[in-house]
């Protein structure tokens, strides 16, 4: 069966890592267009490349958690994509094989002057990092406003779906909230979430509890 998993926030928090959105989120004391566009980085480089490296630094401190080993466990006996929002590599830790990031890596950089030049990077990136044709290295992020390339092969992974579960995200963030619209009129849709923004119907099943407790319940039903 073809399994594709959306991720958020939700899965990551419980391994430690801040959310986008809670009230004591990543987000706090930061203007998030100060950190997060092209604008913030043009304006204050050191501010946004110092704001990554903390992120950075933090994600190698923190493991995986129980949804993302349930998920990898998966793969043993479907063929499973996941598609998340999140930007740290926990999914691949935990030992999944088909990742796709919407939102880029936290351990990757890319050049400034060549978006396709990305390498894998894991120390702190500071000012005077540059790439082999002598431009600016800036976190493989996307950040607002700029385009999320890997949308169309989430949007095509959906669409070839037998099940789909949505997992720790609110799905308001656009253009990952309209992804599930693509899955087919009779896939099954699993929702995992301590505060689910859908509700039950013939086809969606909903688990309001945090990802550690039902994602291991969704994968034991999808065995």
């Amino acid at each position: 069966m073809k399994i594709t998993v959306l991720t958020g926030a939700g899965v990551s928090a419980e391994s430690g890592i801040k959310t986008f959105r809670d009230s004591n989120g990543l987000w706090e004391g930061h203007d998030v267009m100060e950190v997060a566009s092209p604008e913030g980085f043009k304006r204050n480089p050191e501010a946004v490349l110092d704001f990554y490296n903390q992120r950075r630094r933090q994600l190698l401190t923190v493991q995986p958690n129980a949804a993302h080993c349930a998920l990898a466990e998966l793969e043993k006996t479907h063929d499973v994509t996941i598609i998340t929002q999140n930007v740290d590599d926990l999914h691949e830790r935990a030992g999944s094989t088909k990742v796709i990031h919407l939102h880029g890596e936290l351990l990757k950089v890319r050049s400034t002057f060549d978006e396709d030049l990305i390498l894998d990077w894991r120390e702190d990136l500071n000012l005077g990092d540059f790439c082999e044709h002598n431009h600016q290295l800036r976190p493989h992020i996307v950040w607002f406003g700029e385009m999320v390339p890997m949308i169309e092969t989430a949007t095509e992974v959906v669409e070839q779906a037998d099940a789909v579960l949505i997992i720790g995200t609110s799905m308001q963030v656009y253009p990952a909230a309209g992804l599930v619209q693509y899955a087919k009129p009779n896939a099954q849709i699993y929702f995992v979430d301590p505060k689910p923004s859908i509700s039950e119907s013939k086809n969606i099943t909903v688990f309001a509890e945090k990802a550690s407790i039902g994602v291991p319940k969704v994968v034991e039903l999808l065995k």
